[in-house]
């Protein structure tokens, strides 16, 4: 499998730091986790982990913000 791009909102970065998670945990949930199809992109659930996000090309992903369950 390639090696995904993430590009991280403010907002997504800041919530990352506040809430402890890492950017590899934030791949692990866009490749491995269930996915549900919102109006504006793509919401992926992993573990505890959920990712709101864009494809906006080949193996780049918005990262839009990221909270825990």
């Amino acid at each position: 499998m390639p090696e995904i791009r993430l590009k991280i909102t403010k907002h997504a970065y800041d919530k990352m730091l506040w809430l402890g998670v890492t950017e590899e945990q934030v791949k692990d949930a866009i490749m491995k986790g269930s996915k549900f199809k919102q109006s504006a992109g793509i919401l992926a659930a992993y573990k505890y982990v959920r990712v709101a996000y864009k494809v906006i090309g080949k193996w780049v992903y918005k990262v839009k913000t990221v909270y825990l369950e």
